[in-house]
């Protein structure tokens, strides 16, 4: 009997070890998601500003430059860029200072530039050599319709001080508009005013019209490549030809014009090319 009373006098004892580690986890499992869901916010707000800001950024700049040298060349604009979404990016290793100035002799499937170009290549001919631009420095608009792009020209291919202004920059050491051989330019395909998204799009006998102070120079397009290496240099040489992809390109000397841009979209993995001839040449 006194046994019985003694275990029912007895007092439960409460483990509270337990409980606590369980409430010490669950506070540790909130924190992480807070965190998660931090982070999460930072990289939304970081895609946001790479591919909404910095293209709007870019294009009311590059659009502020196209008018200001319209007005410098007293030749105002009646109409507004009409910039998609357009770029290289590069980019087409936009930093570096590749050497396009030799020509390649390989026997391809091109045909002649000059033969293409006609009388506007005779009277480019007899033009006197344009003075060298300053470098970093919009100096032509390179305009084409297929796309709705007019964004601004400017010497070299520095991401900072060109591409990510939203221009087109010009390869060094390749040819000037109009001039004989290659005028190569690179541009954004994402972020930046991304001008070159779309170039893809291209094809035979569309126009790249560029203007300069000294004249309109209309280029018409006749060759792509979808895709080559990122190192392939051959395609902005005087005589633009492939290096990787055997039978793209031209064999003979000419008037061309070179664009190339990252692809495929959002990688700088490779680059795509998008060739054409001089047109016409019409001085201001």
């Amino acid at each position: 009997m006194r046994e019985r009373v003694e275990r029912a006098g007895r007092v439960p004892v409460v483990v509270q070890g337990a409980r606590s580690r369980r409430g010490r986890g669950a506070r540790l499992l909130w924190g992480g998601a807070e965190a998660a869901v931090t982070c999460g916010l930072v990289l939304l707000l970081l895609v946001a500003h790479q591919l909404w800001w910095t293209n709007r950024q870019a294009r009311e700049g590059a659009e502020r430059k196209v008018q200001a040298l319209e007005r410098e060349w007293g030749n105002p604009s009646s109409t507004s860029s009409d910039a998609d979404e357009p770029a290289s990016g590069p980019s087409p290793a936009p930093e570096s200072r590749p050497d396009p100035g030799d020509s390649d002799d390989g026997d391809g499937d091109g045909g002649s530039a000059g033969a293409g170009a006609g009388e506007a290549s005779g009277q480019a001919q007899r033009q006197r050599p344009a003075p060298t631009p300053d470098w970093d420095q919009a100096y032509a608009v390179l305009r084409i319709p297929r796309i709705g792009i007019r964004v601004p020209v400017a010497e070299g291919v520095s991401k900072s001080a060109v591409l990510n202004k939203g221009y087109v920059g010009h390869y060094p050491r390749t040819a000037q508009p109009g001039q004989g051989g290659n005028f190569a330019l690179a541009g954004h395909r994402n972020t930046h005013g991304e001008p070159f998204r779309r170039i893809n799009r291209l094809g035979d006998g569309d126009e790249l019209v560029v203007e300069t102070k000294a004249a309109v120079y209309t280029y018409v397009v006749d060759k792509t490549l979808a895709q080559t290496s990122a190192r392939d240099s051959g395609v902005i040489r005087a005589v633009p030809r492939s290096l990787v992809k055997a039978g793209h390109g031209y064999s003979s000397p000419g008037y061309y014009i070179t664009l190339t841009t990252c692809t495929p979209e959002y990688t700088s993995k490779y680059r795509l090319i998008v060739w054409g001839k001089l047109r016409s040449m019409r001085p201001r």
